[in-house]
């Protein structure tokens, strides 16, 4: 029976709106009816039978300026199922006018009208009846249209409560209600402010926090939350959020309300919406100004970073994109995903940034204007039994690209650095920190005219820890170990790092690129640091799962090279805030061009001619004094040095 009822009121909500010009022809027909029986109580009643002579000009009257005000006042464009109050009002104001400019004409045209005491009856009795059935009709049709909403919909969804009481939360409640394809129904709200007892939204309870987890919800079988984009930029509202997935709730993420009408945008809430953190604010104007119509070109475009940059660079007027990379199949799945989403020319480049013949080339052939350099070995543990490839590829090829830059007339060079770059103890840090010292010292160079080189190119360092989400970052390798079963391996239970999202990483990225002068080194606000175990702890959980009883959490010691915590600057660095106060500058120490240019050409030489990794590793020790090992076979190095 019940399935029945809800199918009927199924086919009810399908059946098609009314034409626009039927609603205004029903709303002259009311008004006309309900003057004349105005008319009919005024005179005939009152026994004033001689002004029914000029009724029908009267009622043609009563039509003409009904019709004039309605479609003045817009009162019909509204879909009567869905009347608002603005809607209510305009209704008001059009049959005010009306009956006000009838009274008008009987009075202005006495002799014609055959003016009677009873005129302003007439007329005061037309506009009240009229307003009640038109109020009435369109008032019972949006309750009956609200009721048969929530019927349906309780019947077909999982049910759903939203996360505040806000005017833009009883929004995305109304919006919901109306789609039937979204797989839940709002049965309530949250509120994270005190409330009344028994308070009610939408004919839906209003629960506060602490009611949220009593056993009375619980019991109805409300396991969902949905939560907007905008709630988790409070730390405060991250509490009680963390406290729901601890209760085994569904949290669902709701994105930024300029996407708040595509419904497919809701989806499960994850451990970057938990970890990210106020909107970056980044001058688009300015950045799509200064690289319009200009070719620019991203390495390692098919990594991480580098494709969230390409992907971002397409909302610009660039002339093309240059894509390099060395990894085939990654380019190829980035090339086919933006063929159909960007107008810009997206051109996909296999080649390595260590041969420098073939970047020559493709600096002759296209002479990009803007070059984002994101290539770079980066796994530590991995580079720690392989200097001699991270030495090629991060400060080598860094330096082939920062050359050719200068050779072909570059505007800007963005250079991607990393927080292990600062008091490095290891090798992939101890890498990034020469590039940083060759980009910084070629720039000064420039500046200087201290070389044969056009000073043309602005040279920029960017520095920044984890970003979230990133190939072979611990979210992936987490979200693997939780789906087999577990257990979450972690390296140390204090371990802890700075943690960006990649998206917010990459806007930083282009924003640096349009504030820096060149030279600079910017340093990116990575906010709190964050324990690695916790975070293992908030995945666990985010999965429906207990930490400790349903996954296991081991500790495997500190790999090699790794160390408890990352730096953001040297301790005798400092910063200087910028416009943007999420990018600073860090005063770091400089190096002279000719001596940086010295130690690389003997580490190249060395890295090209020695079986010894020991040896690379030594030079790059004489390089950065600051490199001291931790937990590798390269500390002995450092004991040798210190003896």
């Amino acid at each position: 029976m019940t399935f029945n009822f809800i199918s009927i009121l199924k086919k009810i909500q399908k059946v098609p709106f009314l034409p626009r010009r039927i609603i205004l022809a029903s709303d002259i027909a009311v008004v006309t009816f309900c003057f004349f029986v105005s008319m009919y109580i005024s005179y005939a009643i009152m026994y004033e039978k001689s002004a029914l002579d000029v009724l029908h000009i009267k009622l043609l009257l009563c039509v003409s300026l009904s019709g004039v005000f309605f479609y003045l006042f817009n009162t019909f464009s509204e879909h009567v199922r869905f009347s608002s109050f603005k809607t209510i009002m305009r209704i008001f104001m059009a049959l005010f006018c009306t009956h006000a400019c009838m009274f008008a004409l009987f009075r202005i045209f006495h002799d014609f009208f055959i003016y009677s005491r009873f005129d302003i009856v007439e007329c005061i009795y037309s506009f009240l009846m009229s307003t009640f059935i038109i109020y009435f009709v369109r008032t019972s049709i949006r309750i009956i249209n609200d009721y048969m909403l929530r019927i349906v919909a309780k019947s077909a969804g999982t049910p759903l409560l939203i996360y505040g009481i806000d005017l833009v939360h009883i929004g995305i409640a109304k919006m919901l209600r109306h789609d039937d394809k979204f797989p839940y129904s709002v049965v309530g709200f949250i509120a994270y402010k005190p409330i009344p007892k028994r308070f009610q939204i939408l004919g839906s309870n209003v629960y506060s926090t602490e009611e949220a987890f009593n056993e009375d919800i619980i019991n109805k079988g409300i396991k969902t939350v949905l939560v907007r984009a905008e709630d988790l930029q409070s730390e405060q509202k991250k509490v009680v959020l963390r406290k729901f997935i601890e209760h085994k709730y569904d949290l669902l993420y709701m994105p930024t309300i300029e996407n708040v009408n595509d419904i497919r945008k809701i989806r499960k809430i994850n451990i970057e919406d938990l970890l990210g953190r106020v909107p970056i604010k980044t001058d688009l104007v300015s950045i799509g100004r200064n690289i319009k119509g200009k070719t620019v070109m991203v390495t390692g475009a098919a990594g991480s970073i580098g494709s969230e940059i390409v992907r971002q660079l397409c909302r610009f007027k660039i002339d093309r994109i240059l894509m390099v990379d060395i990894a085939e199949s990654p380019l190829h799945n980035l090339s086919l995903e933006l063929d159909n989403g960007t107008l810009t020319t997206i051109i996909p480049l296999v080649s390595d940034v260590r041969n420098k013949g073939k970047m020559s080339r493709i600096f002759e052939k296209f002479r990009p204007k803007y070059i984002y350099h994101a290539a770079a070995y980066k796994h530590v543990p991995l580079m720690e039994q392989y200097p001699c490839e991270a030495v090629l590829t991060n400060v080598i090829g860094t330096k082939i690209i920062a050359d050719l830059a200068v050779e072909y007339n570059a505007e800007c060079f963005v250079m991607i650095s990393t927080d292990k770059a600062v008091n490095p103890t290891n090798v992939m840090g101890a890498s990034k920190r020469i590039a940083e010292m060759y980009i910084q010292s070629k720039s000064t160079a420039l500046k200087n005219a201290s070389v044969t080189f056009t000073p043309s190119v602005r040279f920029i360092t960017t520095r920044f820890g984890n970003v979230l989400g990133s190939n072979g970052s611990v979210i992936p390798t987490f979200a693997k170990q939780i789906t087999s079963g577990g257990p979450i391996t972690v390296t140390h239970p204090e371990i802890t790092r700075y943690f960006m999202t990649i998206p917010e990483a990459c806007s930083l990225v282009l924003e640096a690129g349009n504030l820096g002068k060149g030279g600079e080194v910017f340093v990116f606000d990575m906010g709190e640091m964050v324990k690695i175990k916790d975070l293992a702890e908030e995945m666990i959980r985010l999965s429906g799962l207990e930490p400790y009883k349903d996954i296991d959490i081991v500790y495997t010691g500190l790999r090699p090279g790794e160390k408890l915590y990352e730096e953001l600057l040297h301790q005798q660095e400092n910063v200087t805030t910028m416009q943007n106060e999420k990018i600073m500058i860090g005063n770091v120490r400089e190096y002279s061009y000719e001596q940086v240019s010295l130690w690389i050409e003997k580490l190249q030489h060395t890295t090209n001619t020695t079986t010894s990794e020991k040896e690379i590793v030594k030079i790059m020790k004489e390089i950065i004094p600051e490199y001291i090992s931790n937990n590798s076979e390269f500390e002995e190095l450092d004991n040798k040095k210190a003896n």
